[in-house]
């Protein structure tokens, strides 16, 4: 069985394909996201980025590809502490990558940090470039899992890691009581408040919940090429971190 996250989209309404819907939902939310983002996790996720980052360091990366770069922030992160030559930047949403310009542009990486509009799941690079590929909380909204995998697989170098950062599912009480709560309730009521859209952050929780996490995503990334999948779950597995070998 693949697992096809397709059916599950952020606007139950409308007939657009859910990578269309994404990208919508993303420059609908992009000027409110970053805030968002650290207020949900309060504050947890810039953490989680840090060491989720400091698992590249043993391979010292001069080129690296971060897939669904978003406003930036996990790309700036990796320049502190990775420093490579150039890291290139690839989202659907032009909302998104226009608020991670204007970082770019205020902290004059303009010949480190680069960024384009594309599609996570058909990356437009040869085989075999990257020395690191990132993604952090972007795979559960890729339409196909497995071909997104495979196409980050591709773009590797031989013995280049891919490091992907995800919520997951905790699954201890009473964590897993509180976390369903908080994701279920809490988040929508303050992205609704915050960011005037309401299916974004009901879709949110939604994406974590279907997502398929820990050995389930290592056999997929199997399938994708990767035979060696490093798990790593973070604070009570509210989070993973997923560190994969070409």
């Amino acid at each position: 069985m693949t697992h096809d996250s397709s059916t599950l989209k952020p606007y139950k309404d409308a007939n657009d394909g859910k990578k269309k819907q994404v990208a919508d939902m993303f420059n609908n939310i992009s000027h409110s996201y970053d805030f968002l983002n650290h207020f949900m996790s309060m504050g947890i996720d810039i953490i989680w980025r840090k060491k989720a980052i400091n698992a590249l360091k043993s391979i010292k990366p001069q080129l690296m590809l971060d897939v669904a770069t978003g406003t930036g922030d996990f790309a700036l992160e990796s320049i502190k502490i990775l420093n490579p030559k150039k890291i290139i930047g690839v989202d659907i949403s032009q909302g998104m990558l226009d608020v991670a310009k204007k970082k770019i542009a205020n902290k004059g990486l303009e010949n480190q940090f680069e960024v384009q509009l594309g599609d996570s799941e058909r990356l437009q690079f040869e085989d075999n470039t990257f020395d690191a590929v990132t993604v952090a909380f972007g795979v559960r909204n890729f339409e196909n899992l497995e071909k997104g995998l495979s196409d980050i697989y591709r773009v590797l170098k031989p013995g280049g890691k891919a490091v992907i950062l995800e919520f997951s599912n905790p699954k201890k009480f009473p964590i897993k009581q509180l976390y369903n709560f908080y994701f279920k309730y809490v988040t929508p009521t303050i992205g609704k408040f915050f960011s005037k859209d309401a299916s974004a952050y009901e879709y949110l929780p939604e994406s974590v919940a279907q997502f398929p996490d820990g050995q389930k995503f290592v056999a997929i990334n199997k399938k994708a090429g990767f035979d060696q999948t490093i798990v790593r779950p973070q604070t009570f597995g509210i989070c993973t971190i997923y560190i994969a070998t070409k």
